[in-house]
């Protein structure tokens, strides 16, 4: 690693790599592809790492890994990804696990996550789906035959017991009263 590399707090190159966090082999730290702010493409953008994005980009990102859209970026585009933060401008609909919106972030589009996190100052103009939320899914009809039975036996209990009432209603209303005809108008 050479000193350009090193903490920016002046740690010389020795005191960084004893700082340095362990890594497992075969798995990078940061971003597998930075796309800096200079830079202007478009197309559909594929990747199964890590990805920061600054400059601009108009298609499709389908994101396997985390994604960061830089406060400088300007992206016009679908992103299906992970976990997505933005800093920056996206116009188009956002799909992921997590998406973060930090406080200089301007979405355009439609947030579809299980978890979001936005910072003070952040725009969203969209629909936002929590999926995966227990508040999400539709209730489930899991009854049985047997529950059914039960069921249809005390709405009967219920019935009978509202004609009973209404029976005795009647016998404790004295002839020749016109509530008599009432109760009896409600029955039929």
């Amino acid at each position: 690693m050479s000193a350009f590399f090193a903490n920016r707090r002046g740690q010389s190159e020795a005191e960084a790599q004893e700082t340095a966090p362990e890594v497992p082999s075969g798995r990078p730290v940061g971003f597998d592809t930075v796309i800096g702010s200079n830079t202007s493409f478009e197309g559909s953008f594929v990747s199964s790492g890590n990805v920061r994005m600054d400059g601009q980009f108009a298609g499709s990102l389908e994101i396997t890994g985390n994604i960061l859209v830089g406060e400088s970026a300007d992206i016009h585009a679908d992103i299906n990804a992970r976990n997505i933060s933005i800093a920056g401008t996206v116009r188009g609909n956002i799909s992921g696990n997590k998406v973060q919106l930090l406080r200089t972030g301007r979405i355009w589009g439609d947030i579809s996550a299980a978890a979001l996190t936005t910072e003070e100052g952040a725009f969203i103009d969209g629909k936002i789906t929590m999926v995966g939320h227990s508040a999400t899914r539709p209730q489930t009809d899991d009854v049985n035959t047997e529950d059914e039975a039960a069921l249809d036996s005390i709405h009967e209990a219920d019935e009978a017991d509202e004609a009973m009432g209404s029976e005795l209603a009647l016998e404790a209303i004295e002839p020749g009263d016109k509530s008599a005809e009432a109760l009896t108008d409600l029955d039929r």
